[in-house]
Order: C-alpha cells, then structure tokens, then sequence
C-alpha cells in the first residue's frame, strides 16, 4: 500500500531539514528560497516498539517494519494559485500526496532569512490556507459548471449529489474555510468529494518548528498556531528540526537516547510526526510472525480479514477461508503461539472479521 504525506510550507521553515531528518535522502538544504524544486520521496519506517518485543520471543531471521512516503514539496509563495513561483509544480505535486504535513516556522533566528521579512506562523498558514482554498475553488466551480444543468434538469441521481455535495464546498472556500471542514455523512456524498480531488480535503498536520529550548514546551508562537487551528480538526505536533538533525547524525541508539534525555524528550520528534502521520491517514498494522520474519502489514482502519489477507497476496484474498488471530498482549504474555493455542486463546474468524491494529494474523485459503 503505497502512500504518501506531503511535507509543505513557505520557504525556509525548515521543511528539507525535517525531511532530511525522516528520510536517508538527503535533501538539498540552503538558505535562500526554492532551494527544493524537485519533489524529494523518501521511504520512511513506521516506528512499531512490538515487533521487537515480537521478535526476541520468535527469534526470526529478520524484522520487517511497515513503511509510508514521505514528499518534501517545493516552498510556497503568495500568487501560487496563479502560477507565481512554482505555484503551480507546488499544487501538481501536493495533489498527488494523501495528506499534508504543513511545517511552520516557529522560531527567531536573524540567521535564517525569512521569504516575507519577519517570523509570523500565522501569516504563513494563512498564506498557504488561502492559495490552497482559490485553488480549490477553481476545481469546484469548474466542476459545478459541467454538472449543473445535469443535476437540476436530468434525472442524473450521481449528478444532483455532486452538485450539492461541490454547492456546499463552494460556500465554505468562499467564506476563507477549506474543504475538510464541511462533513458529510453519506458514502455517495463522500465518495463525491473523493472524485473532485481538492487539496483542502485532505487531512492535515501542523508542525511547529522551533528552538531546541522549545521543544519539550512550546513557545508563544506555538499556542498561536494551537489557538487558530482548534476548530480545524487538525493535530499539532512541537519539534526543532535542527535538534532532530543533531540526534540523527548520532550513530548508536544509546547516543540518540542519552541526548533526548538530556533536553528532556522520550522519543525524537521525528518518530512522533511518523506516527502521527500513520494514523492520519487512518492507518494501523498487523502482524505475521514466525522462523523467516517477523513482519508489520499497513491495512486501512476498519477493513475486514478477507482485505487485510489481500495486502500479503491478492490470491490471499481470492481464495481466504478463515484467519486464525492472536492478540498482541496474549501472545507476549503467554510467550509462543503454542502456549497460546493451548490456553485456547487462539481465535478463528471469517469473512466480516474487522481486523484490530497489533493483531498476530495467519491466514487459510485456498485457490
């Protein structure tokens, strides 16, 4: 399952350090403005502290952790809904991501020149919010003007939800709101807005990057961007990306952990913006475990035993016949999958199962 989050945001916030930080592509990284232009992919493990635990019972020949994308996209400017800057490279770019990781600049530094003069995250977000949106707006009334004779006049059941689904979207991008903030409860109203592609639908993360003084509490600009955006459903995540760079250039495990000890931190923030981002995107893990591997599986949240079977091999799902499921605790708890089985803690489930994140899956079928 390939996906991926964009990393956005005004040049010289900090976004390819960040990045640089999360992926071992190395990003270009320079004080002046575009000095990202192609969109850099880096492949980034999932932190999962179970398939350790996992694995010193099982002793398997290697770890396989689960993975996402991750993008950093070129800085944004004023006018990139026009095509100013790379406006328009930006917004192609950002489309094609699942969601959105919108660094903010959230520290004072007279060495790192800011695009606009002054450090204002405000400003910055509502920059980016608003070329986002008139972009967006764009799409919608495009798209209104090609279904909307349809809609009112046909008896088109698809158009007409279309229309009223993109109607309700038009409203709020005119009122400076964006598209994620209107809701919608039928499947075929959000499968409407699915089809309409719109960058403010996506679900989003704010990073605040500031001072490595200020990671463990904050600072006043970040209760500013936690004041504005409380009513947006959006997270925010506190981390110095120049201090994340530090830890990682540090080459043991021990070393890493000894330094965010001393700053006060119990994991990196790298790895919380990870995890963060998996469950964005309504991400969660099973497991197979065994000799060969002990291995995490990326499912969609909600999805039953026949999908999940389906991500190992589509013949998987084809043929699924049941799957035999251990809980996560059962199994660390009682040591082996056979002290499992005999306590009768082993459970067989069919075709409406609904997976749960940790589960320990072995799957039967037959094709």
């Amino acid at each position: 399952m390939s996906l991926q989050c964009g990393i956005v945001g005004l040049p010289n916030v900090g976004k390819s350090t960040l990045f640089n930080c999360l992926s071992n592509a190395k990003a270009q990284s320079a004080n002046f403005p575009f000095c990202t232009i192609e969109p850099n992919v880096g492949v980034i493990t999932v932190p999962d502290e179970r398939l350790g635990v996992l694995a010193e019972l099982v002793h398997p020949g290697r770890i396989v952790p689960t993975t996402v994308e991750i993008v950093d996209i070129a800085g944004l400017v004023k006018g990139a809904s026009k095509g100013e800057g790379l406006g328009n490279q930006f917004l192609g770019n950002i489309r094609e991501t699942d969601a959105i990781i919108h660094v903010l600049r959230c520290f004072d530094d007279p060495n790192v020149v800011h695009v606009d003069g002054s450090v204002d995250p405000l400003r910055d977000k509502e920059i980016i919010d608003a070329e986002l949106q008139l972009k967006d707006l764009e799409t919608v009334e495009n798209r209104i003007r090609k279904v909307e004779k349809v809609a009112q006049v046909g008896g088109d059941k698809q158009a007409k939800v279309e229309y009223e689904v993109l109607t309700a979207i038009r409203e709020a991008l005119l009122q400076g709101k964006s598209a994620r903030s209107v809701t919608f409860e039928s499947k075929e109203e959000q499968a409407a807005v699915r089809g309409a592609f719109l960058l403010t639908s996506k679900p989003v993360l704010y990073v605040c990057n500031v001072d490595e003084g200020s990671a463990v509490t904050g600072n006043a600009y970040v209760e500013q961007v936690r004041e504005a955006v409380k009513d947006e459903g959006a997270e925010v995540l506190v981390l110095a990306a120049q201090t994340e760079a530090d830890i990682a250039e540090l080459d043991s495990y021990e070393d890493r952990q000894a330094f965010l000890a001393e700053i006060g931190l119990e994991e990196s923030g790298c790895g919380r913006l990870i995890k963060t981002a998996y469950r964005m995107l309504q991400l969660e893990t099973f497991i197979t475990a065994g000799e060969m591997e002990v291995k995490a599986w990326t499912y969609r949240r909600g999805w039953k035993a026949p999908q999940c079977a389906g991500v190992i091999h589509t013949d998987f799902e084809r043929g699924f016949i049941r799957a035999e499921v251990i809980k996560y605790d059962d199994y660390v708890r009682l040591g082996s999958e056979a002290a499992v089985r005999e306590a009768g803690l082993l459970h067989v489930e069919g075709k409406d199962y609904v997976v749960q994140d940790g589960d320990i899956m072995h799957f039967r079928f037959n094709v």
